[in-house]
């Protein structure tokens, strides 16, 4: 069993130490060229934090596993509300801006709710991937137009949150110092954050064969969990900060990045059908979960403990009903 189990240790180490310096590199790239804090954290940072749901999906769907694949991305989604949003509501209420509930929250809804109907209904081919990355691409303009003024702490600046982590992300003057190191640091990432999606991949579809489970179990499981660990620590910790808005963002962002993003690049580079299992029953479960996120996000701008607790109990009853 070491042969399975030491890639998904492995793998998990590689993906969340590559997805941090990657992040860590790409932001200092970014300050040094003077792009601004929003931009940063709707872009580099925002898409760093996912990278590793992105290498694993797309070498899965490579690999010819699309229940990983697929299973990654709504996996993650269902974490990332019912997990992360409840452990994080849980420690500290997770405040909720009326701009972002009216706006992001809608979009993260309405993105669930196209993905559960063109996985029920079409398959996912390239021109869908293209549509998808499109519709991303909209949303990040028209966001950064809207939020031009915003601070440094804006709905998706995960930057805020992983300098709450970490102070040695504080912004940095565009001036400081050279592009090189960071931008080794940065590549150096993405390149352990590969290694490291390719032997989570291998380990999770040889214990899917070893045990007889689904691949498509494993994927919404294991591999959506461990690769949704940097939006795991990011929220928690800014939870523990008190930094609520920030916990929200990252889940609210994250969602729509998995789907549009990693959904869109996955599908068009390796165009796999969504399994039937996932299409079925998975994809409502997100839906109904991202409609839950919402409602209790409404009912007065925040997510308390109690709800955080519901959010939790939601996700153990899932994966009681999940694994077999």
């Amino acid at each position: 069993m070491i042969d399975i189990w030491l890639p998904l240790a492995g793998g998990l180490a590689l993906l969340i130490v590559g997805g941090d310096l990657l992040v860590r590199g790409a932001v200092r790239v970014a300050e040094r060229l003077g792009i601004s804090p929003l931009v940063i954290g709707l872009t580099l940072v925002g898409f760093g934090t996912s990278t590793p749901e992105l290498v694993t999906s797309v070498q899965a769907a490579l690999s010819g596993a699309p229940g990983i694949a697929w299973g990654n991305i709504v996996g993650s989604n269902i974490a990332n509300i019912l997990l992360i949003a409840g452990a994080s509501a849980l420690l500290f209420p997770i405040a909720v801006t009326e701009p972002a509930l009216r706006r992001d929250a809608m979009v993260m809804l309405a993105v669930a709710a196209v993905f559960s109907g063109l996985a029920a209904f079409s398959p996912m081919g390239r021109g869908i991937g293209a549509a998808l990355l499109l519709a991303l691409a909209v949303y990040v303009i028209l966001t950064i137009r809207n939020d031009r003024a915003a601070t440094a702490g804006a709905l998706h600046d995960k930057q805020a949150a992983l300098a709450a982590l970490d102070p040695a992300l504080a912004p940095l003057p565009a001036r400081t110092g050279g592009l090189m190191v960071p931008l080794l640091i940065a590549l150096g990432g993405l390149a352990l954050v590969i290694g490291g999606g390719a032997a989570l991949v291998r380990g999770a579809v040889a214990l899917a064969q070893t045990l007889a489970i689904p691949e498509t179990v494993i994927g919404l499981t294991i591999v959506a969990v461990g690769t949704s660990m940097p939006e795991l620590v990011t929220s928690v910790m800014a939870a523990i900060r008190r930094q609520g808005d920030v916990a929200f963002g990252n889940i609210v962002g994250s969602n729509i990045v998995n789907i549009l993003g990693i959904g869109g690049v996955t599908a068009l580079i390796a165009p796999v059908p969504v399994p039937a299992a996932i299409a079925g029953f998975d994809a409502p479960v997100m839906l109904a979960a991202t409609v839950l996120m919402v409602l209790l996000a409404a009912t007065g701008l925040r997510v308390s403990r109690r709800e955080g607790a519901l959010l939790l109990m939601g996700y153990v009853a899932y994966l009681a009903v999940l694994w077999p």
